[in-house]
């Protein structure tokens, strides 16, 4: 279980976004044909449509993802750290994002400067989750999130790193 974890405490996920737990459901995430491996870059124009994010679990459980930046705007100066990009609710075991029900619409990665993390957190849920969006984006807080709602810790977290991509020269 260990390997899961050293590369969110290497890439400072555990700490900064979560507090460190141990894995206990299967989450593999993927952008078209790419599965997302911890700390992998990615070009934003990739990652524009929701990844397809399938969980293990039983039929009966219920889990929430949450996907945040906190690195916004900037790496260097995160005053908007955590920055929301997507929150699904009640997922069903067994299945994937797609079959929950969306509180946050997904906002694909546009890191304005410098490599950004983007972190995809899932929690298990005790009971069915009845979230509202926030108001705003910037300054999410995942672990108020979760405690508000009782999720208690991360059951899988997975992130990605994407940064700026270069504008296209006309000739």
């Amino acid at each position: 279980m260990a390997r899961f974890v050293d590369p969110l405490v290497v890439g400072r996920v555990i700490g900064e976004v979560v507090d460190l737990f141990v894995p206990s459901i299967n989450m593999t995430v993927a952008y078209g044909p790419k599965d997302i491996s911890n700390g992998c870059l990615l070009k934003p124009s990739a990652t524009a449509a929701p990844p397809l994010v399938r969980i293990s679990g039983r039929r009966n459980d219920l889990y929430t993802l949450i996907m945040t930046d906190p690195d916004a705007p900037s790496p260097s100066d995160p005053t908007m750290r955590e920055y929301l990009h997507w929150i699904v609710a009640n997922i069903p075991g067994g299945t994937d994002a797609s079959k929950g029900e969306e509180v946050v619409e997904y906002m694909g990665p546009r890191p304005p400067v410098g490599i950004h993390r983007y972190v995809l957190v899932l929690f298990e849920q005790k009971t069915r989750v009845r979230a509202e969006a926030p108001a705003e984006r910037a300054n999410f807080n995942t672990r108020a999130f979760a405690a508000a709602h009782e999720l208690g810790l991360p059951t899988a977290v997975v992130y990605f790193n994407a940064q700026k991509e270069p504008a296209n020269r006309r000739r």
